[in-house]
């Protein structure tokens, strides 16, 4: 077996704990904390990653989550099926995995995370990871995020949930393009799926609003799930094979 390329000095550890409510059977997510401050200039030789060109022109905080992200697919590859592969960026700006494998990786202020399984078990898998908004920014973004369902759900709920829920709204709808998007290869948008409801516990309900496909249809009803850790909130949409 080839030995582990070493971590680069911007990453720690990588953290096998599975943070979100119900675990996923047959999948490997991993995540590690990076800081931009610390990225070197050999980080990228240091771990074996060649970065693609677009990333090499970028400021150093893209590199740092590029090279974060990439490093836990690459272990989490590693772990799944041993398999030594660092997913590229896609025409559509999308990680390009095995054919055999479906994935997701997320990144956002300090952390990344990958999350992969084979197809026999997972057709499909999106996760993402977001600040919370601010209340102010919360609310001047709402109209661009939700329908007009969903504005009228949360404007009969509290308050002080605004930005929670703004923030839940906009990962979900991530999450959920990542799932379907390698599956359908039709884009859709904010606009083209709904959240439902949702749960204290971590449970999500959505919707979609659009024609997708044949199978994915509009009124079709997924699941997600969420967790909030540290002023961030970590979504996925899973689809069974």
């Amino acid at each position: 077996m080839n030995p582990v390329p070493a971590l680069p000095a911007c990453c720690t550890p990588l953290d096998a704990h599975w943070p979100l409510p119900f675990v996923l059977p047959d999948t490997v997510l991993l995540g590690t904390h990076f800081d931009t401050r610390q990225l070197a200039s050999d980080d990228f030789q240091r771990s074996a990653i060649e970065p693609p060109a677009s990333i090499q022109r970028s400021v150093a905080k893209r590199q740092a989550e590029f090279l974060a992200g990439r490093v836990c697919a690459r272990a989490a590859l590693q772990q799944l099926e041993g398999l030594s592969f660092i997913p590229a960026i896609g025409e559509d700006r999308a990680p390009v995995w095995p054919a055999h494998i479906t994935g997701s990786i997320t990144h956002s202020t300090g952390r990344a995370a990958a999350i992969v399984a084979n197809k026999a078990h997972w057709r499909g898998l999106g996760m993402d990871l977001e600040n919370l908004l601010d209340a102010e920014r919360a609310e001047r973004l709402a109209g661009e995020i939700l329908t007009g369902p969903e504005m009228q759900r949360m404007a009969a709920g509290a308050g002080d949930q605004l930005a929670m829920l703004v923030t839940l709204t906009f990962s979900v709808k991530e999450s959920l393009f990542k799932a379907l998007y390698p599956i359908v290869q039709k884009r859709f948008y904010f606009e083209h799926a709904e959240v439902l409801e949702w749960s204290a516990g971590g449970e999500v309900r959505l919707r979609l609003l659009t024609d997708l496909s044949s199978e994915w249809r509009n009124g079709t009803e997924l699941d997600a799930q969420f967790t909030v850790m540290d002023g961030q909130l970590l979504s996925l949409v899973s689809i069974k094979a």
